[in-house]
């Protein structure tokens, strides 16, 4: 009985196939903010974006959520995770920057 509970536990967890850390998601500018963001604003929201870059990177350091994460799916939910997580960070301060260049250096020419 122990051995087959075992087993049961082990296939359950090598099909659990998911991510165990959270990490901090970026949305993308909306059109909204597009609009009504001025230069003091957009500096704001690029500290944030930036904030978001930092807690992604600290959220995937190695920890125990990581050894549970390579049990589970030999880690492969947790990259995806991190990697999806980043590219819309990265996207979003894009965007930002973007932005910024359209609207606040337009006012130096």
């Amino acid at each position: 009985m122990g051995k087959q509970t075992f087993f049961v536990v082990l296939l359950a967890l090598v099909l659990t196939g998911c991510a165990t850390k959270q990490y901090p998601q970026a949305a993308a500018v909306t059109p909204e903010e597009t609009a009504t963001l001025n230069c003091s604003a957009l500096d704001q929201e690029l500290v944030k974006a930036h904030s978001v870059q930092s807690d992604i990177e600290q959220t995937g350091q190695f920890d125990a959520l990581t050894v549970l994460g390579f049990v589970g799916d030999f880690g492969l939910g947790n990259g995806i995770a991190k990697y999806n997580a980043t590219q819309k960070a990265e996207k979003r301060v894009t965007e930002l920057q973007s932005l910024k260049a359209a609207k606040c250096n337009q006012r130096l020419s």
